[in-house]
């Protein structure tokens, strides 16, 4: 992005998001969109009255060419990406090589930071987290500046304004891919077809390849189960339902749900 506005930084880009998704969905669209292209346009030196919709539209179409999906949706990392100068763009830490697409990941990394295990992540184990994100891409931080970043993703992600982030909060901060069980049909017709799409489920949860799932890959199949009928779910809302699944379906109770317990427990019979 050019002129004025590559010199700011990261609370002066929170104030232009915030006035602009100003119903804090985590991305804009549409006439959001628009206004944001013709505050950018004004920015940039073009007078107000002769900003029309040709340029408003180039703009759009070059802001767009930058994002990872194809929905009409500016995301707030990629419009980070190209309005805060690489120092400040500490939201860069969150995209990888290969999109963050997996739930199981996305729960492992959950576990990890919600370290009393209160279902939330707090201020102090958010700044755990980012210490450990500047330490892997060997970047180097100060104290100050860690705290700022901390506080500045509190307030971009905190939906609610209680201090603390829930498990989607964090899931819009780490933009976590689509709900893989979304691909398939719940009321697949036929025994063929329901065997063949638990083979491709069971295998996306089944990280570690070991044929059961346990940790993570438990919590992570639990949270896209349970995102199908409550798409806003939080941690307390996990663990109870983790135990439930648990208890019916962990037969030879070793903590783990084997392929053919899982396959029982869903009423199929796996040749």
């Amino acid at each position: 992005m050019d002129g004025a506005l590559t010199s700011l930084d990261a609370a002066g880009f929170l104030q232009i998001w915030q006035h602009f998704d100003s119903d804090d969905k985590g991305y804009i669209e549409g006439r959001e969109l628009d206004a944001l292209c013709h505050h950018v346009l004004d920015k940039l030196g073009m007078k107000s009255k002769s900003i029309s919709e040709e340029p408003i539209r180039s703009l759009r179409a070059r802001l767009m060419s930058a994002c990872d999906t194809a929905d009409g949706r500016l995301h707030i990392q990629e419009l980070a990406a190209m309005m805060l100068p690489e120092e400040e763009n500490f939201l860069l830490l969150f995209r990888r090589e290969t999109p963050l697409d997996n739930s199981v990941e996305f729960m492992r990394i959950w576990r990890n930071y919600d370290a009393d295990s209160s279902g939330f992540i707090s201020a102090a184990e958010l700044q755990g987290f980012l210490q450990d994100l500047f330490l892997q891409h060997r970047k180097s931080i100060t104290p100050d500046k860690l705290e700022e970043y901390t506080d500045t993703l509190m307030k971009m992600f905190d939906r609610n304004r209680d201090g603390r982030l829930d498990l989607n909060d964090l899931a819009r901060i780490l933009a976590l891919k689509e709900n893989f069980l979304l691909k398939f049909k719940m009321d697949a017709c036929s025994q063929e077809d329901r065997r063949r799409d638990f083979e491709k489920i069971f295998a996306h949860y089944d990280v570690s390849k070991t044929g059961a799932l346990e940790g993570p890959e438990v919590d992570g199949f639990v949270k896209d189960m349970m995102e199908l009928v409550k798409p806003s779910i939080s941690g307390a809302d996990l663990d109870k339902f983790r135990k439930v699944l648990l208890g019916h379906c962990d037969i030879n109770r070793d903590g783990k749900i084997q392929k053919n317990e899982l396959a029982l427990c869903l009423g199929l019979k796996l040749s």
